[in-house]
């Protein structure tokens, strides 16, 4: 870790007065005297609330603290609404590297005669910029064909960079827990953790044009929800660890309300597309991208009676195995049904509360939350705030973290609010109910018998003819075995036998050594 880097993270903390969030009677002697020694840094925006100087620190720090406190801003489970709504402000916008810079790095990845043998107009300005890397556009020269591409370029020595400012965080972290009177419920190691792995894992583009590839793959089965969802396609022929190159899309930003709206754009049928592609990633695919936030996600309007949702950027996707998503499909139908008895019965069964919590208790804390929402319109009640208001309650019950449901969790609020952006009057329920009542039968129902016997049909019939031999193999190894236990049975009983006679001669003996005893003492 460079201390000039921890000095500079320090300095920035102070002269935004962050050491003021921090209650003074909880702070050891050495921290204050650690404070007052730092006599020349004061805050010098004391005219801004405590959240505003949270959020302005984090923007002056760079790319990775503005990744963080991005992906804080999902976490409403966890902070105070005010801070969270601050730190959703934070842009996407953040200063490009050299273009110039950003060919070198092309270069040294493929080959000197890159930009003769597969790409040309090769834009030195970015069309993009963001925490961690940044797009150039360019042509690609491929099969005697030209096409137009966009080319994703990591940002240079950002490894270092990220992996020097996490340690810092963790610092922090770690003091956080310890002092502040919320520290342990706000978990600040574990967040700090999560952000560590995610932050890896978009390091790695290969990692990202994987995951776009099965994300394609998946929306292209022929459903009626595959149309509402186009990803990019990925040329990872001349795709690297730190750069990777896929398909120009022309859209609009779904964040670009206004300009939706001049074209004419059917916003209900599009906000209700946006619900249906995530349910259908959670619960049909159990593969969902988990960054939708407005920079990830556009609108292709070429037909605006029949808009398309496009998604790029797929270094976070989530997954859930088949136990979670039928727990949570039916989760989310006990809610609709305001079912809050069978919403803690699931909890329990599930796992993810302790088996000795008391299912009426646990349903009386839900019902004391959510029942209050559901007398207002179904219409104004937000989604992802029931979830997160479940979450809340559960954790009082010893709740574990579920990293997968906190993923899941981010996304939801991601696409309610993008929906409630498009079309106000969005009635997230009324689109979800159905889609979720439908799979929850066509798992659990006679269908889905009938489905598994037809999957795992082809392995039987492959079986089918072993079955004779398989069975005799049973039964002689029973045969045997069961002789071989007979056998054994035989044998304990004459050791024990032979025992027996050693325990009673051996008490004979001292019989008759105690009676002589007797005996000759007389």
């Amino acid at each position: 870790m460079s201390s000039q880097r921890l000095y500079q993270i320090v300095k920035t903390f102070l002269n935004f007065g962050l050491d003021k969030m921090v209650p003074a009677g909880l702070l050891p002697w050495y921290a204050k005297a650690a404070r007052y020694s730092l006599f020349w840094l004061r805050n010098k925006h004391k005219d801004k609330t405590p959240e505003q100087r949270f959020r302005l620190a984090i923007e002056v720090l760079g790319p990775v603290f503005i990744k963080f406190g991005q992906m804080l801003s999902t976490r409403r489970d966890l902070l105070p609404p005010e801070l969270a709504d601050e730190l959703a402000l934070l842009q996407d916008k953040v200063t490009p590297f050299d273009g110039e810079q950003a060919k070198d790095i092309i270069v040294a990845a493929m080959g000197a005669d890159v930009f003769t043998q597969y790409f040309k107009d090769f834009d030195l300005t970015p069309l993009a910029s963001a925490s961690i890397a940044q797009v150039h556009t360019a042509t690609l020269l491929a099969r005697d064909t030209e096409k137009n591409i966009v080319i994703k370029v990591l940002r240079p020595n950002i490894s270092k960079i990220i992996l020097a400012d996490i340690k810092v965080m963790s610092l922090f972290a770690g003091l956080v827990a310890r002092w502040l009177p919320d520290g342990k419920r706000l978990r600040p190691k574990e967040v700090v953790e999560e952000y560590r792995k995610t932050m890896l894992d978009e390091l790695d583009l290969n990692r990202e044009a994987g995951n776009a590839i099965q994300l394609k793959h998946n929306f292209e089965q022929g459903s009626e929800y595959d149309k509402a969802l186009y990803v990019p396609e990925i040329h990872s022929e001349y795709s690297f660890e730190n750069i990777m190159v896929m398909e120009r899309i022309y859209g609009v930003g779904v964040g670009d309300v206004d300009t939706l709206n001049q074209l004419g754009v059917n916003m209900k049928l599009l906000a209700e597309r946006g619900v249906e592609v995530f349910f259908t990633q959670v619960f049909r695919d159990s593969f969902f991208h988990a960054d939708m936030h407005p920079g990830n996600v556009f609108v292709d309007a070429t037909n605006p009676a029949d808009p398309t949702w496009i998604a790029i950027d797929c270094g976070i996707v989530g997954t859930l195995n088949r136990e979670d998503k039928r727990y949570l499909a039916e989760n989310f139908v006990a809610f609709f049904n305001r079912d809050y008895r069978k919403v803690a019965q699931l909890h329990v069964d599930s796992g993810w509360v302790p088996a000795h919590t008391s299912v009426d208790e646990f349903e009386f804390a839900i019902r004391t939350v959510c029942e209050p929402i559901f007398n207002k319109p179904l219409s104004e009640i937000s989604f992802g705030q029931v979830l997160v208001n479940l979450f809340n309650t559960a954790r009082r019950f010893n709740m574990e973290v579920q990293p997968q449901l906190v993923l899941l969790q981010k996304t939801l609020l991601y696409i309610e609010g993008l929906g409630r952006q498009l079309y106000p009057q969005l009635d997230l329920w009324q689109t979800a109910k159905p889609f979720l009542e439908n799979w929850v039968k066509e798992q659990m129902g006679v269908k889905a018998v009938f489905s598994k016997i037809k999957a795992n049909l082809p392995f039987w019939n492959e079986k089918l003819p072993e079955m004779p031999d398989l069975i005799y193999d049973y039964l002689k190894t029973s045969r045997e075995n069961q002789h071989q236990q007979t056998q054994l049975m035989q044998t304990m009983l004459a050791s024990q036998g032979k025992n027996n006679q050693r325990i009673i001669c051996s008490i004979v003996a001292a019989a008759i050594i105690i009676a002589s005893a007797i005996f000759l003492s007389h």
